[in-house]
């Protein structure tokens, strides 16, 4: 008999697009937005945050060479900027009067 193993849905509160900060590792006070959430790792890509360098062979598709890209952050390693103080911040939810469900600076209080 074979165990079906079911994944769960994994609820973020960041998401592709927010403007995050680095708040440990290597990159630690960097700011970027989110290029990618990858639900499955628990990790996201962040713009011009854990930059690498790869060397790739030349191909159809490329020209090759030395070539730089970002490389997955744990979720848990950043954070949301508040728009109000530019500084990083939990985010929460509420429902606001006409029953729409967002996201909030839980410092400021802002609506993403």
């Amino acid at each position: 008999m074979v165990a079906v193993i079911k994944k769960q849905n994994k609820k973020f509160r960041l998401k592709k697009g927010d403007k995050v900060v680095v708040i440990a590792g290597k990159d630690k006070g960097k700011e970027g937005e989110i290029l990618k959430v990858l639900r499955e790792n628990d990790r996201v890509v962040v713009s011009g945050v854990n930059v690498v360098k790869r060397h790739t062979k030349p191909s159809a598709a490329s020209a090759g060479g030395i070539v730089e890209k970002e490389l997955s952050l744990h979720i848990s390693n950043v954070q949301a900027i508040d728009p109000k103080t530019g500084k990083g911040t939990k985010l929460g939810y509420k429902k606001l009067e006409d029953g729409k469900k967002v996201r909030f600076a839980r410092k400021s209080g802002e609506v993403l």
